[in-house]
């Protein structure tokens, strides 16, 4: 049954992705794509988001580039239930938008057994340092490890 529940979450995330990008999002997109990235030094936050599209078989999504780098410097993963625990932590760190009370609150519900890590992902987001307006484009040269370290000061990240 479980399975069934990540599908459709899965599914909504899909369809929900283009709706979202096509009339909500104004952003500029970086226009860059993932082997630009891979150019960069293995070091640079810019490497590690081109490894983490390349290995999740990802392109950026234009507009909403940003997404892809909160999974780069938190660390989660693209399944279903760190999907909706990223937005979680983006909600502990004070980030507001329709989308993100949207996953909280269906993802909630479709798979509540993630409550505690759901929770647990709040609190770190909420005692981070503030990155979920960061101009990450403007940091895909800086370390990855000098990035974390100034967001989760007192985290092990």
């Amino acid at each position: 049954m479980q399975k069934q529940r990540k599908q459709l979450i899965a599914w909504l995330f899909k369809v929900t992705q283009h709706i979202y990008t096509t009339y909500f999002k104004t952003n500029t997109p970086w226009n860059i794509k993932k082997e630009q990235l891979l150019e960069y030094n293995p070091s640079t936050f810019g490497y590690h988001l081109g490894l983490f599209l390349d290995s999740n078989g990802f392109e950026l999504i234009p507009k909403v580039e940003r997404h892809d780098a909160y999974h780069v410097i938190t660390g989660y993963n693209g399944n279903e239930q760190d999907e909706i625990a990223l937005q979680y932590l983006c909600y502990g760190n004070g980030k507001r938008s329709i989308y993100l009370f949207g996953v909280i609150t269906i993802g909630t519900i479709i798979l509540p057994e993630y409550w505690k890590y759901y929770l647990k992902s709040y609190r770190i987001g909420k005692s981070a340092n503030m990155f979920y307006n960061l101009d990450y484009r403007g940091l895909l040269k800086t370390s990855i490890s000098t990035l974390r370290g100034s967001i989760f000061i007192n985290l092990n990240y």
